[in-house]
């Protein structure tokens, strides 16, 4: 795998930003449960607190989050795709960032959404990625985790209209994604598949940051 993932990751977004953008602006319409999971997460999130979309892409589900009152934005590793979100919905604040340090203080967001967005991370990082959700949220916190379904990784080197793109796609199955959520701080709360009979099956994991654990003297 490369050693630069992250940089691949950046420029393979980049390049396909636009493409991205308009192949998936109206995804969400067509997919009920996926909007179902959303306004369940979005009922779980305590009034006024900031929410955050980490891996956000061109912005869509963060404005969907925003339609639920909540007080969402959004943070993404590719310039290109977090240019476009200010773009296309600027009722949104939307930021450059990597989940694997985000720029936000300890106990700072109110709930997090990951979605579809831990799909290019090693699996060596993804520990490392949810202590930092595990730090920026409150305790109890909701996080909304959604993930290809299934074992193994492939190279995908073009994307979205045939434009070249460098990235590693990572297929997991919900009980590792549970695993990794409960040795990072998290209580798992509910687990959805979506997509069973479709080329790429998903999962979601509902879950909560646990809260600090008392001392016994």
């Amino acid at each position: 795998m490369d050693a630069d993932w992250l940089g691949e990751t950046r420029t393979s977004y980049d390049t396909v930003a636009e493409s991205y953008a308009a192949q998936t602006r109206d995804a969400l319409g067509g997919a009920p449960f996926l909007q179902a999971a959303l306004k369940l997460f979005a009922d779980t999130v305590p009034p006024g607190g900031p929410v955050a979309d980490v891996g956000c892409g061109p912005g869509h589900i963060t404005a969907h989050l925003h339609s639920f009152g909540l007080n969402a934005f959004g943070l993404d590793l590719s310039p290109a795709m977090a240019g476009l979100a200010r773009r296309e919905h600027p009722e949104a604040e939307f930021a450059v960032g990597s989940m694997t340090a985000l720029g936000l203080a300890d106990e700072s967001v109110a709930g997090l959404l990951a979605f579809w967005s831990l799909i290019h991370i090693p699996d060596d990082a993804v520990p490392g990625v949810l202590a930092e959700f595990h730090r920026v949220l409150r305790p109890d916190a909701p996080v909304l985790v959604g993930f290809h379904l299934g074992d193994g990784s492939r190279l995908k080197k073009e994307g979205y209209g045939g434009h070249p793109m460098n990235v590693y796609v990572h297929r997991r199955p919900a009980e590792r994604m549970a695993a990794w959520l409960d040795g990072a701080g998290f209580t798992v709360t509910a687990h959805m598949l979506v997509g069973l009979d479709t080329r790429y099956p998903g999962g979601l994991l509902f879950a909560r940051r646990n809260p600090p654990q008392e001392r016994s003297y």
